[in-house]
């Protein structure tokens, strides 16, 4: 089964799933990040639409994900939102010319897709030359003892919702051509990370 297949499949309950992290842990994060930006966003992996309520009045947000099932949930929350536009979308080949957007956001969606470093390239094009990606992300950490417990784990989690635990998200980001400006730890010390990258 595919991993669009997979968040299709788990759309209806997915909100419900995360509820707890949400509201411990993801929640403030997300609005930590996002609450500051300007002009033209393009969240990629748009999902449920967790992220839309923390965007700035005055930002004009473009929403992708390639999960139906997802994006029609988000539709449905935020019905009615002149500055949100939601399209169902391949992260590894937008329709968006270059130079378009002042920010990209993709916060838990980097361990999905299935090329990311193809994706962050995408990303990277249809930023402006000062543009920024703002990212939160889980990746494989550098502590032996929890990338082991990761390596255990990271079956499970794929064969469900087509989740990597093991990604090094942090050189892929590199990979893809951005520089690193701010690296921060969130929470089981390196795992789950902020990052904002310039083109």
């Amino acid at each position: 089964m595919s991993v669009v297949s997979k968040y299709n499949r788990i759309s209806a309950v997915y909100d419900m799933m995360e509820a707890p992290v949400e509201i411990f842990l993801y929640g403030k994060w997300r609005k930590e990040a996002l609450s500051n930006l300007k002009g033209r966003v393009l969240e990629v992996g748009v999902g449920t639409g967790r992220n839309l309520e923390y965007y700035p009045a005055g930002t004009q947000v473009t929403g992708i994900d390639n999960s139906k099932g997802m994006l029609d949930k988000a539709r449905k929350k935020h019905k009615g939102r002149k500055n949100v536009t939601l399209l169902l979308m391949d992260a590894e080949h937008m329709d968006f010319p270059d130079n378009t957007f002042d920010y990209v956001v993709t916060t838990f969606v980097l361990c999905s897709i299935p090329d990311p470093v193809k994706a962050l390239k995408e990303m990277r094009r249809v930023l402006k030359p000062s543009g920024e990606l703002v990212a939160i992300e889980h990746m494989r950490s550098k502590s032996p003892l929890i990338a082991r417990i990761e390596d255990l784990i990271n079956p499970i989690m794929f064969f469900l919702i087509g989740d990597e635990l093991t990604r090094n998200t942090v050189e892929n980001i590199k990979k893809a051509g951005f520089t690193i400006t701010e690296e921060q730890n969130l929470a089981f010390k390196d795992v789950f990370k902020k990052i904002r990258a310039k083109t």
